[in-house]
């Protein structure tokens, strides 16, 4: 990757610098309490921010979360990140209660060497996420001018041309952070020469969201597992009946003609976990793939299904690319595909890649050793366009 990354901004020297460090800080939020569910992003951006940190900068982090409409909204407030964030560095956090107004330009300018600040939510000014390129540089602009040099390490966010992604990044000496550097050079050996055999596991809820995704690995992969939602628009394909699961009937011809090209590398579901209801304590039972009964909703895949796409993962692979969930883990009835599918990877020699998402938390959520993964990506929809060939602008931006 022709890219400059941290260790050369910190070969320059940075004490006494304000470095501005753009992070993927969206973290799940308890909605009765708003408590972090999952610090994982937190802790994923710790090694940037420690060395820059240890070397002496004024660090002034920045990120966004959820989706507010462009203006401040207290529910997607970063004061309890900002909380959690001191804990992991085991120092005070300085938070600014807005992103460049006179609360972001006093906490920075009152940082002394070795700190850090966390801005208010990017999202809550409309220039983060503008579509017009005048105003979302204006926005740039004022980001700007909190930083002397600028360290991207929002792999989650670098598929989006947003100001603080991709119009910074012009306007200020910029790097790419530690975890950036890794996602991209882990992602690049999946789209380079991958050890084979190489198998991916693909879930999730619908097949829309994955078709450009398949269609770039169906020609590459040497085994593609498909679980999840998606899946019954594949069965439904094959001319099963699947009740009342989750059907993209405007997907159907698109399924038969991957299953088509893909015969031979298509793994599809032999059973279900059907249940009368999308609820936690529905009735349920395993059901062939092929009689899924009329009043049932498929909700996960099956002890045999997960059998079969176990020992593709544990003897059959030299490379593992997994993203999306096989059931609907957050219910524990529906979880056993997932946990099954979780720790066939993990157990497996394979190098195997967990493609963020809803991928990573069921690994952290169901308590499997994040160790025994190869690597956990922070951007699941990064790392899917990454895979289909897409230029990501956050990366165009760094290379330029």
């Amino acid at each position: 990757m022709t890219i400059r990354n941290l260790d050369d901004l910190l070969a320059e020297g940075v004490s006494g610098r304000r470095v501005l460090v753009r992070a993927d800080l969206n973290v799940p939020l308890d909605k009765q309490t708003g408590a972090i569910t999952d610090d994982g992003r937190i802790r994923a951006v710790l090694p940037t921010l420690g060395a820059l940190v240890s070397a002496g900068a004024k660090v002034v982090v920045c990120s966004h979360l959820g989706r507010p409409k462009g203006a401040p909204d207290p529910q997607f407030s970063l004061t309890p990140v900002a909380g959690r964030l001191g804990e992991l560095l085991g120092a005070p956090v300085h938070f600014a209660t807005d992103t460049v107004g006179e609360s972001a330009q006093a906490t920075v300018a009152a940082l002394a060497d070795g700190e850090v600040a966390l801005l208010e939510n990017l999202r809550f000014n409309k220039g983060e996420t503008s579509k017009d390129d005048a105003e979302r540089g204006a926005f740039a602009d004022q980001l700007a001018a909190l930083g002397d040099a600028y360290v991207d390490d929002a792999f989650g966010a670098v598929h989006r041309k947003h100001a603080s992604v991709y119009d910074v990044p012009a306007r200020l000496p910029h790097v790419a952070g530690r975890l950036v550097l890794r996602e991209v050079e882990v992602l690049s050996t999946l789209t380079g020469s991958p050890e084979r055999p190489y198998v991916v596991v693909l879930g999730g809820s619908k097949v829309s969201d994955k078709l450009a995704v398949i269609e770039a690995l169906l020609p590459t992969v040497d085994r593609l597992l498909i679980g999840g939602g998606m899946c019954f628009t594949f069965l439904k394909a094959q001319g099963h009946e699947v009740g009342t699961s989750l059907l993209e009937k405007d997907m159907v011809e698109t399924c038969r003609n991957l299953l088509e090209r893909g015969a031979g590398k298509i793994m599809l579901p032999v059973d279900v976990v059907a249940a009368d209801a999308f609820a936690p304590d529905a009735a349920h039972d395993v059901v062939p793939a092929d009689g899924i009964p009329s009043h049932r909703v498929g909700l996960d895949i099956g002890p045999e299904t997960v059998a079969g796409f176990a020992a593709a993962l544990r003897t059959g692979a030299r490379t593992i690319f997994w993203n999306g969930p096989m059931g609907v883990f957050e219910m524990a009835a529906f979880a056993g595909g997932t946990r099954g599918v979780a720790e066939a990877i993990a157990e497996s020699e394979a190098f195997s890649v967990v493609g963020g998402g809803d991928s990573a938390a069921a690994v952290r959520s169901l308590g499997l050793d994040e160790k025994s993964f190869g690597h956990i990506s922070t951007g699941g929809g990064a790392s899917l366009e990454y895979l289909e060939g897409k230029t990501l602008p956050g990366i165009a931006a760094l290379e330029n």
